[in-house]
């Protein structure tokens, strides 16, 4: 006796819609022929990491299920498939069937930008001591680096911060991520000790008038995206890095130590602030199937 097929359940709902595109939007036998092969792709995705129905699907399942197919197709055939998953789900809404929350948003799916290499243990400590911290402008660059790699903040979060958002006490910090979305972030020591350097001995000095921003400029002023671009990389050739370094490479850098350290990856998504996994997963080059295995592993419903 043949065993059920696991993907019999999806079906019907996806034949539906075949015969939507057929019969009432006169789409070519190639066409649907297209769609049914997408939409097969995407419903043994989605029952691989768990899910039971396609009203389940939400927009942390669509960014899985695309860095999954960008795996293994092209930017083109990805975006495809991706469009199609929309198209059906679009349809099973209107009647009543599909996604309680908005669609995921598919388009636009490109090509992941080429990540800056993780620094190594020696170059990253030569790359913080290289901050001249003799004068104000020096501390306050190693304590924006020191953001940036003990905290694994993203530029415009580190240039956001007030006085308020850090606790010396604590050592931790509140950080205004994307999307308003407010995470607290721990600090290592060594963070912890220049940041409260820097606020004693460094950022007196640099205040011109009342201001609650935690990073001055030279001249009392929030401190600029472009001149926190401009520390970091001049410190990278002035150690003599060949590549070009922005404030990135420090945030990915992070996120790389801590997962060789053997920290677990939901706990890196949340201290990076990512709303899905499979972004972390890009951030750090991870292979997908560690990553489900990871999450599996960790999900309370797995």
């Amino acid at each position: 006796m043949a065993s059920e097929d696991p993907l019999r359940a999806w079906w019907p709902a996806v034949e539906d819609f075949l015969d939507h595109l057929t019969m009432e939007r006169g789409a070519s036998p190639h066409t649907v022929e297209a769609y049914r092969r997408d939409l097969k792709r995407s419903a043994a995705f989605f029952h691989s990491v768990g899910l039971l129905k396609w009203n389940q699907v939400d927009a942390n399942h669509a960014e899985l299920l695309g860095t999954h197919l960008r795996a293994r197709l092209s930017v083109a055939s990805t975006q495809r498939s991706l469009s199609s998953l929309r198209s059906f789900l679009k349809y099973e809404k209107k009647r009543g069937s599909g996604p309680a929350g908005d669609l995921p948003s598919t388009g636009g799916f490109k090509k992941p930008k080429r990540l800056p290499k993780a620094l190594e243990a020696r170059p990253l400590e030569e790359l913080l001591n290289e901050a001249q911290v003799e004068s104000p402008q020096g501390l306050r660059d190693r304590a924006l680096m020191e953001l940036l790699y003990g905290g694994g903040l993203r530029i415009s979060e580190a240039i956001g911060l007030t006085l308020g958002d850090f606790d010396p006490e604590e050592g931790l910090l509140r950080v205004f991520g994307k999307r308003n979305k407010v995470r607290l972030a721990p600090l290592p020591a060594g963070t912890i000790t220049w940041l409260r350097r820097y606020l004693a001995e460094a950022r007196p000095l640099l205040l011109k008038e009342p201001s609650d921003q935690l990073l001055l400029s030279n001249r009392g002023l929030p401190i600029r995206r472009e001149v926190a671009y401009r520390t970091v990389a001049e410190a990278a050739r002035r150690i003599g890095l060949k590549e070009k370094l922005g404030p990135h490479a420090l945030r990915h850098t992070f996120a790389v130590h801590l997962l060789r350290g053997g920290a677990d990856l939901r706990a890196v998504q949340e201290l990076l602030g990512h709303q899905s996994i499979a972004t972390t997963q890009v951030y750090t080059q991870l292979d997908l199937d560690a990553v489900r295995a990871a999450y599996e592993k960790a999900h309370p419903r797995r």
